[in-house]
């Protein structure tokens, strides 16, 4: 089980800009809806900004505290 606190602090640490909301899908703390939005996307491909956004949460994804994440990374423009 991970809080959102925690995985917006995962997200932080590696996209400092990042605004993020965590939304608990399913009531069980491990089933996620986020989203971030961050300048560091700008000219990267929806691929590339998942790749960035995995990789801040590789620790929490890897020890099963994340079973399942949908993801949405925009721009400030994007918003």
């Amino acid at each position: 089980m991970i809080t959102k606190e925690d995985l917006t602090a995962y997200v932080q640490q590696s996209i400092a800009d990042a605004k993020v909301s965590v939304t608990d899908r399913t009531g069980t703390m491990d089933h996620f809806n986020i989203q971030v939005v961050s300048d560091n996307f700008r000219g990267r491909n929806l691929l590339d900004r998942h790749r960035m956004i995995y990789q801040a949460l590789d620790e929490p994804m890897k020890d099963g505290r994340i079973h399942a994440l949908e993801i949405q990374a925009k721009t400030t423009e994007e918003i």
